[in-house]
């Protein structure tokens, strides 16, 4: 049972999977840095409101606090917007650049009389013996 929880561990797609979260958790720490740090605050000076959660509205005698729902939305909005413009675009961008292309030389043409595949320097088809130009 040990021996096989071992092979399981040290499986390589558990061990990229862990590094896969260790590196997420610390990404989404940086991310809320900067939502939180610099663009929230941008927007807050613009708007003239940086902060929702003191909004809230009451009925018989509970209070709906819509203000931190309003904010957990803005930030959720801005996190897929750095997300996408800082992270997203750039790698589609590298991936596009270094994306090998198939463009290789092709190196056999069809017979125009019984269309089987002949080397481009061939002058007669090897299968119907007739003359190419």
């Amino acid at each position: 049972m040990i021996k096989g929880f071992k092979e399981f561990v040290l499986r390589g797609n558990v061990i990229d999977l862990a590094v896969g979260v260790v590196i997420g958790a610390a990404f989404t720490a940086v991310v809320n840095a900067l939502v939180k740090g610099l663009i929230t605050p941008f927007i807050g000076a613009i708007v003239k409101v940086p902060d929702f959660s003191k909004l809230y509205f009451t009925i018989n005698d509970s209070q709906f606090l819509y203000g931190e729902f309003i904010n957990s939305l803005v930030s959720f909005l801005l996190i897929a917007a750095v997300i996408y413009f800082f992270v997203v675009v750039p790698v589609n961008a590298l991936l596009a650049k270094t994306k090998k292309t198939d463009q290789t030389v092709p190196t056999t043409k069809k017979c125009p009389e019984c269309l089987s595949e002949i080397p481009l320097a061939a002058t007669r088809c090897a299968h119907c013996t007739s003359t190419l130009i």
